[in-house]
């Protein structure tokens, strides 16, 4: 601990003490009604912290999510991180890619590109991609069918990643079959 979370920590104590001296004091005749409203506290601050440890899965499950709508519309709201995330239903597969307008291709991670039936281990890695981390190795396939909703796509190219990478991207090769794109309040609107 820094010198700086011990004096924290000392004045927490200290101002606790001095709290709770002051309510035995003040309720020293009642002991009963203020061991109960103690309890009440305590249950709320255990709350509190449950509450604050769950955050992420229950923002997970409030949040607005993606819309498919009836008229060919896609609605994708911001994530807290900023990005736009849409997942798609790769050879019946759910895949989740970060939306990436800057990225001619879809670009499939390893991981994904397993997962919708295709073998990184057996691909030749013979292209190459120009990234935030430098120049990486690319491999060339064709996903048999891309859904979302109603609408389904075959035979897009795409790329498998040679290095490492967290998310798949989907590049323009998807987003391009989409006559409009449009970012605004919040929002990423594609329309076919």
């Amino acid at each position: 601990m820094s010198t700086d979370q011990i004096m924290q920590l000392t004045y927490l104590v200290l101002l606790g003490v001095a709290i709770g001296g002051s309510a035995i004091v003040a309720g020293r005749n009642n002991m009963g009604k203020m061991a109960q409203q103690a309890a009440i506290w305590a249950l709320i601050f255990i709350g509190v912290i449950g509450a604050y440890g769950l955050w992420e899965d229950i923002s997970g499950d409030v949040a607005a999510r993606q819309t498919v709508m009836d008229d060919g519309q896609i609605a994708v709201p911001r994530s807290p991180d900023g990005h736009y995330y849409l997942t798609l239903d790769l050879n019946d597969v759910p895949i989740r890619f970060v939306v990436d307008t800057g990225a001619s291709q879809v670009v499939l991670s390893q991981d994904d590109a397993r997962r919708i039936g295709i073998d990184p281990d057996t691909l030749s890695y013979f292209g190459a991609a120009q990234t935030a981390n430098g120049v990486v190795r690319t491999a060339s396939v064709e996903i048999a069918s891309v859904a979302i909703g109603p609408m389904q796509d075959r035979n897009v190219p795409a790329v498998v990643n040679g290095g490492a990478m967290d998310e798949s991207l989907l590049g323009m090769t998807y987003l391009g079959l989409y006559d409009r794109i449009e970012i605004a309040n919040g929002e990423l609107v594609l329309t076919r």
